[in-house]
């Protein structure tokens, strides 16, 4: 888990140095709520979880723009009696994101995600051999841009994502739900 946020935080030193102009990176974290929907996740209540890493948006033109990220992301849900399963997911979405609002600092993204699965706890027991290693949904946010210098903003923005692909392997159709509220900082180069 170390090297995962070694790397997250290493990234946009690199990418920073190869790329200039339309490139925004950005550093951030935030509150989540999360749980599983479909099948008989009935039973299934939503439990807090954290989700935190890097991300970067290439600019096609002054309202639209590629938003791509690394970010270590929590999921799961809280059970009967308090059984909570924890599901550590590596999260990349590609998502379309289009600014708007006179000086641009709204945003509204939407599209397509990948989790790679980390680890899959069910009360501190591991049963990674019971869970799908990948999952695969997309995603819906707004955001606001707060320009605070000439090289850097920050950011506040609620992000919404639900899975398409089963949870668990044997087939409980249950798939993954997640609401969150996210603060970072983004650099200009």
């Amino acid at each position: 888990m170390k090297k995962i946020f070694t790397l997250l935080i290493a990234l946009p030193l690199f990418i920073n140095a190869q790329s200039k102009g339309d490139i925004e990176l950005g550093i951030g974290g935030g509150f989540s709520l999360v749980t599983f929907y479909g099948g008989d996740s009935d039973g299934y209540d939503f439990r807090n979880s954290f989700m935190g890493g890097i991300t970067g948006e290439y600019y096609l033109s002054d309202q639209w723009g590629i938003k791509s990220g690394l970010i270590y992301d929590s999921k799961g849900g809280r059970g009967v009696g308090d059984n909570e399963i924890t599901l550590d997911y590596l999260f990349i979405p590609v998502y379309a994101n289009w600014h708007f609002g006179n000086s641009r600092n709204w945003y509204l993204n939407f599209g397509p995600y990948v989790d790679i699965l980390l680890d899959a706890q069910n009360e501190g027991v591991d049963f990674e051999d019971q869970i799908e290693s990948f999952d695969f949904g997309l995603g819906l946010g707004l955001g606001h841009k707060f320009r605070i210098s000439d090289n850097a903003s920050v950011f506040v923005e609620y992000q919404g994502a639900g899975g398409f692909l089963e949870v668990f392997e044997n087939g409980a159709d249950r798939f993954n739900l997640r609401s969150a509220l996210n603060a970072g900082i983004i650099f200009i180069p």
